[in-house]
């Protein structure tokens, strides 16, 4: 599919255009897919409790979930694994870091008791599947008769299995705290059947399509600059799919409504890894590349950061100098994995 592009691609002013163009229709279709999917949902009786915890949730990941489903299927395990684990140092570090910059970040109960937590065990998983993929002076590849994961692989199909199943644990978990604070959820407008339809089609076409693009474009661009794909999806790729959650967590802090920003970020952490890395590996197993251990110890240190920041302040919340720490962080952890390209 859009073989007619390498040419095109060849040219970098191209790529970067494209690649601009794509990530606003990806973020676009993952918008009018969420609206039409809610529509339809509300006119067929779903309640608001059920939209607001799938459809709206789902829909922050699906720049995310198209473009590792796509790269599962064309077998480009690093621009998979890049995309989520560049994408929650980015909703931490660099969204969290900005956000607080703009405006202290506060946080609710909720999130210091259980979401952060959460997040935080995802990126533990994380690391342990980076750390256990390493040689060591023994097997432990294998638990009896289930092979966790093989010497090259990062995750397998029965890894990917085990995270989607804390996935559903944690959506259970959601729907029954949910029930009990039927305030907090969202309403949505009712909309006509064909408008509706329109905007779903429109959107998984958009997604669909811009998925495709994405990964070829970001394959491409690796090429061109003689560079892994790893690189390429731990910055432009992650960047772009994280454009959804950057928007929100700056427009609630610019409107001083900041503990809407760590609830986006950490969980956007917590269905990156459960749900679209679950899914992903399920469908192929997901190989390791040199670098994983770095960058899944950095996925694992922002949600350690993040819990660190609110449970020790004293209104509970991340402050402006905390804020500028974590840009730091992120800013120096950048800087090492592009050493080798620039030095």
């Amino acid at each position: 599919m859009f073989d007619f592009l390498d040419a095109w691609l060849a040219s970098p002013v191209v790529l970067v255009i494209l690649l601009i163009v794509v990530f606003v229709a990806l973020v676009k279709g993952a918008d009018w897919l969420v609206d039409g999917a809610s529509g339809l949902a509300k006119r067929w009786g779903v309640s608001d409790l059920v939209i607001g915890l799938t459809v709206v949730a789902f829909g922050t990941s699906m720049p995310e979930f198209v473009v590792n489903i796509i790269s599962a299927f064309q077998g480009s395990s690093e621009l998979a694994i890049t995309n989520i684990l560049g994408s929650n140092s980015i909703n931490i570090f660099v969204i969290l870091g900005l956000t607080a910059l703009i405006w202290p970040v506060s946080s609710k109960p909720q999130s210091r008791k259980v979401d952060i937590p959460v997040a935080f065990i995802a990126s533990v998983l994380v690391l342990f599947f980076a750390c256990y993929t390493q040689p060591v002076h023994w097997d432990w590849h294998s638990f009896g008769h289930f092979h966790i994961a093989g010497p090259n692989d990062y995750i397998s199909r029965l890894g990917g299995f085990a995270l989607v199943v804390c996935f559903v644990i944690y959506m259970v978990y959601l729907f029954r705290h949910a029930k009990e604070n039927t305030d907090e959820n969202e309403s949505f407008e009712p909309m006509k059947v064909w408008k509706a339809l329109l905007f779903v089609l429109v959107g998984l076409c958009c997604l669909t399509i811009g998925g495709e693009l994405i990964v070829k474009s970001a394959t491409q661009m690796a090429r061109n600059l003689g560079i892994s794909d790893a690189i390429i999806g731990l910055t432009v790729v992650a960047l772009g799919t994280s454009l959804p959650e950057l928007a929100t967590s700056c427009m609630a802090a610019a409107k001083k409504n900041s503990d809407l920003a760590l609830g986006n970020c950490v969980g956007s952490c917590i269905f990156n890894v459960f749900f679209v890395l679950g899914i992903t590996a399920c469908v192929r197993p997901l190989a390791a590349y040199d670098g994983v251990v770095l960058d899944a110890f950095m996925a694992f240190l922002g949600p350690a950061f993040a819990f660190l920041f609110v449970v020790n302040d004293k209104h509970k919340r991340i402050n402006r100098y905390e804020g500028a720490a974590l840009l730091l962080i992120y800013f120096g952890y950048l800087g090492y994995r592009l050493y080798p390209l620039i030095g």
